[in-house]
């Protein structure tokens, strides 16, 4: 295998990637994820305009994703702090779910793939949260990235 881990040193001890030495280029990621609830359940939010007793559910998952994505750096041990240019958090109804999609932008040295999926992430786990006393049959699912530029490949479409 031609790959290797880029956060593990030659000893297998965990490391930080040495960015200093790479060009400072836009940067992009998109990630995205589903929050599935029984029919039932995704009905009866859906006809109370996805409002619940502890507030809007939609609104408060972007905030949280919003946040989230400020702080990666602090959650992933091993990602960089980054100036970031510019943070997206949608949240619209599917079938029997929420589908959330998060765009990260910044100028930088390294890329924000892990703030796209950390912002989908804590989106769905507020929504979680909002949700998990009408049922515990609420499933997060299909967490991934979509795409991303700027580094030395692009990925997705």
């Amino acid at each position: 295998m031609d790959k290797k881990l880029t956060h593990i040193d030659s000893a297998g001890n965990p490391r930080m990637v040495d960015v200093s030495e790479k060009e400072v280029t836009s940067r992009y990621a998109r990630a995205s994820g589903k929050v599935i609830f029984p029919s039932e359940i995704f009905n009866d939010l859906q006809q109370q305009d996805f409002l619940s007793k502890k507030g809007s559910v939609i609104q408060t998952a972007v905030i949280a994703g919003i946040q989230a994505v400020k702080k990666t750096s602090d959650i992933i041990p091993l990602c960089h702090p980054l100036k970031l240019s510019k943070i997206g958090i949608e949240i619209e109804p599917g079938n029997d779910c929420l589908e959330i999609s998060c765009e990260v932008k910044c100028s930088e040295r390294t890329g924000v793939e892990m703030e796209a999926l950390t912002g989908v992430s804590a989106a769905a786990l507020t929504i979680y949260d909002m949700t998990k006393a009408l049922s515990h049959e609420i499933v997060i699912s299909d967490i991934q990235l979509e795409k991303k530029t700027g580094g030395k490949k692009d990925y997705g479409n």
